[in-house]
């Protein structure tokens, strides 16, 4: 005898599994019985939150475009401390939060859909512009400060694939690497 199904889960707990599913699995995965079924509901609660799966797929995007993103840059947009304080405030939040993980699977997914492929590349856009201008903040040169925060969002990015964080001192690699960015 299992256990007995919940009534109901919010929206983001949908969310966070169907996101879990796309970084495990693939878009394709995503499926709304497979995911009740993690979430210990009934399918039919999936309807008080998302009209049908393409619903679901837009707030799956939207979470990783306005949470996973949009958030931190705001976070980093109010620190009123030092520049570079700033860079290693945002390197380790992205890495603590993992905010980069669904990166590689929304990429993969864009393949297959423009407006995936839009909106990866405005995100990936607006991460580029944002790092540029800390580093401007921090005394770079225009030039300079483009590249070394192209060098920033990549490396968060490929740090957050490789797992960093599960790492035993994963925050002093990620000094380790702000001080060559920001040296």
């Amino acid at each position: 005898m299992g256990k007995p199904k919940k009534q109901r889960a919010s929206r983001k707990e949908w969310l966070l599994a169907a996101t879990e599913v796309l970084n495990r699995d693939g878009v394709d995965k995503i499926k709304v019985v497979s995911i009740a079924r993690e979430l210990n509901l009934t399918s039919g609660s999936f309807y008080w939150h998302f009209k049908d799966i393409q619903d679901l797929l837009q707030g799956v995007l939207d979470y990783w475009e306005k949470v996973l993103t949009a958030n931190i840059i705001t976070d980093a947009q109010a620190f009123n401390g030092e520049p570079k304080q700033r860079i290693l405030n945002l390197m380790l939040q992205v890495i603590h939060e993992d905010a980069a993980r669904t990166d590689a699977a929304i990429k993969v997914w864009s393949r297959r859909s423009p407006d995936v492929e839009s909106a990866f590349s405005r995100v990936i856009a607006s991460r580029f512009s944002f790092a540029k201008w800390m580093f401007e903040e921090a005394g770079f040169s225009e030039k300079e400060a483009a590249s070394r925060g192209r060098m920033m969002v990549t490396i968060l990015m490929g740090e957050s694939l490789a797992g960093i964080a599960k790492q035993e001192g994963w925050e002093d690699i990620v000094r380790d690497e702000w001080t060559i960015l920001t040296n």
